[in-house]
């Protein structure tokens, strides 16, 4: 599925009401970890049509990244149902991502 770059909390919250399945990756261009995630978060968004994948960069949308709390990156935010379900600071394998997801 297409991974969705948003950069507010309304955009956020429209794709949060229209998706049960929803996860975040709250993330920044200089962060060397975010860098070795963006490939294995793009993959899994590849592999799973059930859940909608969305970026957030923290330097363009710190209004977003306090809403939830993110405090380093990358951390990366599960919602089902429009409701945060889990939450995940740094690095994730892909085994670990796609375990986080379901």
């Amino acid at each position: 599925m297409e991974i969705i770059h948003v950069k507010t909390i309304e955009e956020l919250d429209e794709i949060l009401s229209k998706n049960n399945s929803v996860v975040v990756d709250f993330y920044a261009d200089w962060c060397g970890p975010c860098k070795m995630l963006a490939p294995i978060f793009k993959q899994v968004s590849d592999e799973v049509d059930s859940t909608q994948f969305v970026k957030v960069n923290v330097d363009e949308a710190s209004e977003l990244a306090n809403k939830y709390g993110v405090r380093s990156i990358p951390t990366v935010i599960s919602f089902k149902e429009g409701n945060l379900s889990k939450q995940n600071t740094g690095f994730m394998s892909k085994d670990v991502l796609t375990d986080f997801i379901k």
